[in-house]
Formats: C-alpha cells, structure tokens, sequence
C-alpha cells in the first residue's frame, strides 16, 4: 500500500541509517493456505529515509494534542521536538495549545516555541503541556492559519476523531497548494485502533488499573460477603479489563464490550455472583465502561464534543441492580464501588510507554521529513508501518474472544456466563 508523498524528495538525510520505501511488512504474517499471500494487506515499513523532501534549516513544525489524556502524551511531544532539533537539524516548533481549538486564532491561545529545554522535564509529568480539547476546528481557518504561520509539518497526536480532523486539514491544504505534511500519532488508552497492537499508555493503565483492584480485592476480602465493582475505561474494547484481570489474578467477574450479559435467570449474572458469594464470601467485578450497553433502553442518548456517542454508566447501573437483587435475597453484603478511571489516565508513562512513544514520535518525524502525508504511524509484528489514515479510521479493533487474551481471563476468574452473548 502506497503512502501519498509531497513531491520529490531531493535533500540528503542526515541520519546514518536508511529504510526503503519498497520495504512492505504483511499486515498479517499469520499463513492461511487459504488466502493467497499477495491478497494480503501490505504496509509500508516505517524509518529514516535516504532523500528528505523538506530542508530542515527552513522547516517549520507543529504540534498537537486532542482528546481525552492518556499516559505517555508529554513524551511523545518530548521525542517529537528531540527528534527534529537533534536528528535534522529543525529549529522551529510550535506547540499548539488546546487541541484544534489551537489552530484557531480566535478561540485558542498563541503557539509554544517548543525547544529542548522546553521540553527538557516535561516526560516526568502525567497529562500533556499543551493542553488537550475535543471538538472540531474550522477546517478553512485552520488552514489559513497554518499557511500564515508557514507551517510545514503538522503532527497530530490523538484517536481517530484526532486523526479524521488531521485528514481534513490536508485535503483544505492541497486545495490550496499548501504543501503540508500531515502525520498521525494514534492515541487511545483502550488500544483500540487498528493496525497497531499496542497503543502507548495501554500498560500504564493496566498496571494502574490492578493497583485499583488490589485494593478493591482488600475491601471484598476483609468483610463477610464483601463485593467490589471497579469500572475503568474501554468505550469499545475491554483491552484494559482483560489484562488487568490477567495481571491481578483476583478478578471474579470481568465485563467488556464484545460480550454481552443478561442479568437475571439461573445462567444470568447476578445469579452467578450470588453463587460466588454463597460459596467465597467475597467477589471482585471488573467492568469496561462500554460493556452492558445493551441493558440500557433506548433514548437520551449523549455525545461529546467530537460526536463519539458517550457510555451509558454501566458502573452505578450494576452497582444499584446488584445492591437491589441481594436485598431482594436476604444476602447480607458490604458492596464497595470504585472508579479510577480518571487517576488512571492522568499518572505519567511507564517504562515500557515511554519507550514505545519515543519509537511512535521518531518515526512519525522520519515519515514527515521524507516529505509523507496523511497517514498515521501503525505497530505490528514489533514493526512500525505507515498508514493512510482513511484506513486506520475505518475500523476499530475489538478483543478477539478466541484469543489468549479472553481465554486467560476466562481460566483467572473461573466465570461460565459471559462465554455466552445474548
């Protein structure tokens, strides 16, 4: 699959290390006799090139941030900058405040010279220097202002809402003859996008997120009938849910989105967490917060600012049907309700993200350099790829219930019911 390219790129890299642009990696490297090889999905392979389209002492970037926060955000603005001040050799980066708002010049503040000793610290702290927002921007005014700021590179840091914006500002930009070069980094804590197996900020959550259920482990486990609900995040996708379950081995219930449940009947869920407290004395539920949607009635339905359809609250929902249906058993319990989805997404990179979103920021300074647009930089099979963003927007990726992933949480808490959608 071929990625659309500026023009010509006629400057020589100053990096001592090149890949082709012929280099394509199988969007899944998995043989199916029944699936000739050349009928599948071939990426082009992310990194350096030899020739760079831009010339970097009069090159101009930008940089912003949408959506909701995800650890490992300052990183990638960190190792963006770093990237073009120390690799090529560009002087002159804008930090646009505020998300799309920031390309506005009416609704958002001036732009931050973003250099080295900007950025020096910025990777310690949870959340993003530049301030985040959702919602659209006036595409037109976008542009304008981006052409009046000779703006030549614009990175653009956020989900697909994030990268479906970054996909028009290029298409204003090309009717313009504006040569802008437009580069996703996909961002989402759920690590829901397609073409790329691990987003940044996934560990960070799962590993926060079990330190939540440790703790709601601790309260179910010392009193009599203890039950504890933690909802975390997972609009789509119970990624989150599935590896924290994993991790912790203390989860008796896990929810997610690609399971529907039924709550009462003799094989429904409230029936088998009756059964697990008769039997235990305690039990832990771990929900996403898009599972269960299907128990919700039709109606009053919310959006965000973006237009993403927001989830029904699945966490008190649960918490009131499972406090009403033990009362209505004479069970005796201390139910405990815990939320951290927002102390989740706001502590800083682990390790393990940090270094992903420094790959994720370099190669995403790499394909805009060489003069590439209008893709967003993919991960998978331990390759970074390049892909059109019209592509990664059109589909999202969902647990596969055959996968390691379900499967393990399906033997790490023993639950019979949710193998069963309604």
């Amino acid at each position: 699959m071929n990625i659309n390219t500026l023009g010509e790129a006629r400057f020589p890299s100053p990096l001592p290390f090149h890949v082709s642009d012929k280099s394509r990696v199988l969007s899944n490297v998995i043989v199916n006799p029944d699936v000739p090889v050349s009928e599948e999905l071939l990426l082009e392979v992310a990194g350096p090139r030899e020739r760079l389209f831009f010339d970097p002492k009069h090159t101009r970037a930008g940089i912003v941030t949408c959506g909701g926060l995800c650890p490992g955000l300052n990183n990638v603005i960190r190792s963006l900058v770093l990237e073009l001040h120390h690799g090529y050799g560009v002087r002159e980066i804008l930090g646009f405040v505020s998300g799309y708002q920031g390309l506005d010049p009416w609704r958002g503040s001036e732009p931050i010279p973003l250099t080295p000793e900007f950025v020096e610290d910025i990777h310690k702290e949870g959340g993003t220097e530049l301030n985040t927002s959702r919602g659209p921007v006036d595409i037109s005014v976008a542009v304008d202002n981006l052409i009046r700021r000779k703006v030549d590179i614009l990175f653009v840091i956020g989900g697909d809402g994030t990268q479906r914006g970054g996909e028009a500002i290029l298409r204003e930009a090309q009717q313009r003859g504006h040569a802008l070069s437009v580069v996703g980094v996909p961002k989402t804590i759920d690590n829901d996008v397609a073409f790329v197996s691990r987003t940044f900020g996934y560990v960070t959550a799962v590993e926060e997120a079990v330190k939540a259920i440790n703790c709601a482990h601790t309260e179910a486990h010392s009193v009599h009938n203890g039950i504890s609900l933690v909802k975390i995040m997972g609009r789509h996708a119970g990624f989150i849910a599935a590896g924290a379950t994993i991790a912790s081995q203390d989860v008796n219930f896990t929810l997610v989105p690609e399971v529907p449940f039924v709550l009462e009947g003799e094989d429904g869920f409230l029936a088998a967490l009756k059964r697990r407290v008769l039997k235990r004395a305690h039990a832990v539920i771990l929900v996403a917060e898009g599972a269960g949607q299907h128990l919700f009635g039709p109606g009053d339905d919310q959006y965000d600012a973006s237009g993403n359809l927001k989830s029904k609250d699945i966490g008190n929902f649960l918490r009131e049907r499972i406090e009403a249906y033990f009362k209505a058993e004479d069970i005796p319990n201390t139910f405990r309700y815990f939320d951290p989805s927002y102390l989740i997404r706001s502590v800083p990179a682990s390790a393990e993200d940090a270094i992903l979103c420094d790959f994720f920021a370099r190669n995403a300074v790499h394909a805009a350099m060489a003069g590439k647009t209008g893709l967003v930089i993919g991960f998978q099979h331990d390759t970074f790829t390049h892909v059109p963003i019209e592509l990664i927007t059109s589909r999202k990726k969902q647990l596969d219930l055959n996968s390691p992933a379900w499967l393990g949480v399906l033997a790490s808490t023993g639950q019979k019911f949710a193998q069963f959608a309604v």
